[in-house]
């Protein structure tokens, strides 16, 4: 595992916002991951969606419909300020080119007292992110 400076280091008590990056690799079995593999941890609608891409890609549709459920329950709401504040966030990191969906993940994370998980290199030494590759 590669911690940085501004990770937040993983016990017992911290709970995790999985990115879409996050799930991926639990789920194709990178060692960096495995203990995050059982650990509780929250996503939002939208990493869904691209999960569900993903699987579609690599096992079919079949294989996607049935994997999905897997995740489900793990899928929070969002507020609309939530949405704002991760527009507000994304313009403040517009070099960096972040997604909607993770700058969505991002600022829900914060705003649930929750770290964010992910090996994507656009989060590299953000505040409340423990980075993983």
């Amino acid at each position: 595992m590669n911690s940085e400076e501004h990770s937040t280091e993983n016990n017992e008590g911290t709970k995790h916002f999985f990115d879409t990056y996050a799930l991926v690799e639990i789920y194709e079995g990178n060692e960096a991951y495995t203990k995050f593999a059982d650990k509780a941890f929250f996503i939002t609608k939208l990493n869904l969606f691209e999960l569900h891409q993903y699987m579609l890609r690599t096992g079919g549709e079949s294989f996607a419909d049935s994997e999905f459920d897997k995740y489900v329950l793990h899928a929070q709401e969002f507020s609309i300020e939530v949405v704002k504040d991760a527009s507000k966030f994304r313009k403040q990191h517009k070099g960096k080119n972040l997604s909607m969906t993770d700058c969505i993940g991002y600022i829900l994370a914060k705003e649930k007292g929750l770290v964010f998980l992910t090996g994507d290199g656009m989060f590299e030494g953000l505040e409340n992110v423990e980075f993983v590759k």
